[in-house]
């Protein structure tokens, strides 16, 4: 095995977390994934990097000569990226947009394609708002549409503008033939017994948040599914296996409706994040506005959303920052 970029980035999140379990949640992968892809490096260099203790790992004096040499690699490589920009066509300048997949991110390459025809608009997208935020951060994004959660919220530097696009609950999911199915909206707290589908950790309080409201209705959620694909976790629930807590821009389908939970106890901010002295900070406002069409445009196609808005006033929620 040869060591590649990804080791390197893998090892400095194993450093930064303390732990393995943690890195494998900032990274988005299993613990034994992550452990595993450990394991094969020490066997490349030769000795053990990490020294693992009850409360986390420290590194060892490889590891120590590593991490080293790895950040002042990984960021050599940043330099690279950031500066190769500038020898691109001028014709074809690009602006880099990141996003979670989801209700902004897509409708707002498309808006942002349209304002500025002279640009190459490209989009990379992630699971985790943490991936997205460390990218922008390090210059490898210009703007990014990413969310939050309560108790978890995000916490710019000066280097990076931030606005609400929108706030959104979080629904339930559960099978037309569910017992609760008819209900216009449910309590958190009646669905304790319940074998639930969830998505893994985003690395960015998803799904902590669910679990501090299931604790404050009185209950533990009992998770028997893990899945990071939104079809599979549809297929469950359409066969009464599960019930998942969703976005509630999700979309019924046959077998499947989708509920607001009474009290709204949890919801998630999408936000837009920018770097300052980048290509899109003179038009941040814009970007704002136009973020804010494409959810809303997004929201109008999901019905079950709408219902609930109707209750509201209409109109998606936007909070301060």
């Amino acid at each position: 095995m040869e060591l590649e970029l990804r080791h390197l980035r893998t090892l400095c999140a194993i450093a930064d977390a303390g732990s393995v379990t943690r890195a494998a949640a900032v990274l988005s992968v299993s613990q034994p994934a992550l452990a595993a892809q450990l394991q094969r490096v020490e066997r490349e260099l030769g000795g053990p990097i990490f020294v693992r203790g009850r409360h986390g790992v420290t590194p060892t004096p490889l590891g120590q000569y590593l991490l080293t040499r790895a950040r002042g690699v990984l960021l050599a490589m940043e330099e690279l990226r950031r500066n190769a920009d500038r020898h691109l066509p001028a014709e074809r300048p690009p602006v880099r947009l990141g996003g979670v997949a989801g209700a902004v991110s897509v409708g707002l390459l498309s808006r942002l394609s349209d304002l500025l025809p002279e640009a190459e608009v490209r989009l990379h997208t992630e699971y985790s708002p943490r991936v997205l935020w460390e990218l922008l951060l390090s210059g490898r994004l210009d703007a990014a549409a990413t969310v939050d959660y309560p108790g978890f919220r995000l916490r710019s530097p000066p280097t990076v503008l931030a606005e609400v696009v929108a706030v959104e609950p979080v629904f339930v999911a559960m099978s037309s033939r569910h017992r609760l199915a008819g209900r216009a909206e449910v309590e958190l707290a009646e669905l304790a017994d319940e074998p639930w589908a969830l998505t893994p950790q985003d690395g960015a309080g998803w799904p902590d948040c669910f679990y501090t409201a299931c604790e404050q209705a009185g209950f533990t959620p009992r998770v028997l599914y893990t899945v990071a694909d939104a079809g599979p976790i549809r297929e469950m629930i359409a066969a009464g296996r599960a019930i998942t807590a969703c976005q509630a821009v999700f979309g019924g389908s046959d077998g499947v409706v989708v509920r607001p939970l009474a009290g709204d106890p949890v919801h998630m901010r999408h936000l837009l994040v920018c770097r300052r002295e980048g290509p899109l900070e003179h038009m941040f406002d814009r970007l704002v506005r136009l973020a804010r069409e494409a959810f809303d445009a997004y929201a109008r196609r999901r019905p079950d959303y709408q219902s609930w808005l109707r209750t509201r006033g209409g109109d998606p929620p936007v909070a301060i920052l």
